[in-house]
């Protein structure tokens, strides 16, 4: 054979293997995305406790798992809200669910007081699931320099250490009984290269990635399921932007789409439309995906400027 047929051979063996693995991709996508068949969550155990469950994707993910059966421990700092919550939970599922209500705000407490609390609220409960959804962060973009010590308090004791001590509590449960799935819900802005303006909240949620890989590994072995679900924009009031099919899924939409997740990959983004949305960021160069980053926060921040002014001028 000639170099040039051999060569004309290698290029069309590689060629073939990379359309080859493409297709796979595709197909395993297709798989994950969509037939994958949810695991039974009921095994794990009878109850699930959610945090930041009286709006948002909390709240969804509560009624999803209302209707599979399990019954709930909800924890939000907002009584009413948290309230008519499990009202609407009781209404629409009847006598087929139990419904507990901690109400605490996380910013409050120290860590042992939290996981005291929580330890006490869940005595005698087969809890198999835990949620940690609750997060705060600042509406509006802010250099650093111009967050409230407040604010940054909160994002560290909520987003950080709450999550850590919840998790903690419940931990020794799931390793006597040897099974129990654990989801922390991170954001996006940890998975860009940068996300200036809101460097707090991206800091934070960079922590929980973290501190669920490692878990994962810890206590893989012995049953327990551990994920951080890596969600893009959501149509939730924190977020202020509206539900679209593709781009900005509702809490409803991404809570389903996040339930057929529960228990497989360490690390995941649920929604099909995000999922498509990170395989476009990812071919970009870091440079351009911070500049967007950039641009939009930037843009956040002046229109957060601009209520604040007009907040300003109707006060007499």
């Amino acid at each position: 054979m000639e170099l040039h047929e051999l060569f004309i051979a290698a290029a069309s063996t590689l060629g073939f293997i990379s359309l080859c693995k493409s297709s796979f991709n595709f197909l395993r996508w297709v798989w994950v995305m969509f037939l994958r068949p949810p695991k039974n969550l009921k095994e794990y155990g009878s109850w699930a406790l959610v945090t930041g469950s009286a709006d948002g994707i909390g709240r969804a993910l509560a009624f999803e798992m209302a209707s599979k059966g399990l019954n709930l421990v909800l924890l939000d700092r907002n009584t009413s809200k948290l309230e008519a919550t499990s009202n609407e939970l009781r209404e629409k599922y009847g006598g087929q669910i139990d419904v507990k209500n901690i109400v605490m705000d996380l910013s409050k407490f120290s860590g042992e007081e939290i996981a005291d609390a929580i330890e006490e609220e869940i005595k005698g409960l087969d809890v198999g699931i835990l949620v940690n959804n609750a997060g705060v962060a600042y509406r509006f973009g802010k250099f650093l320099h111009e967050v409230d010590d407040l604010e940054v308090m909160e994002s560290i004791k909520v987003n950080m250490e709450a999550a850590t001590w919840i998790t903690k509590a419940l931990l020794p449960g799931m390793l006597k009984k040897k099974k129990g799935a654990i989801v922390n819900l991170g954001s996006a802005s940890h998975a860009v290269p940068s996300f200036p303006l809101f460097t707090n909240y991206a800091s934070s949620k960079s922590y929980l990635s973290m501190l669920s890989r490692s878990i994962s590994l810890e206590y893989k072995q012995h049953g327990i399921d551990i994920q951080c679900q890596i969600p893009m924009f959501v149509a939730t009031k924190l977020t202020m932007v509206k539900a679209t099919p593709f781009f900005f899924p509702s809490p409803e939409t991404y809570g389903k789409a996040s339930m057929r997740w529960i228990g497989y990959e360490h690390h995941c983004s649920p929604y099909w439309g995000h999922s498509v949305q990170w395989l476009i960021v990812r071919t970009l160069p870091d440079a351009f995906v911070t500049a967007v980053c950039f641009w939009y926060t930037l843009r956040l921040r002046k229109i957060g400027q601009l209520k604040r002014m007009q907040q300003t001028t109707r006060i007499p």
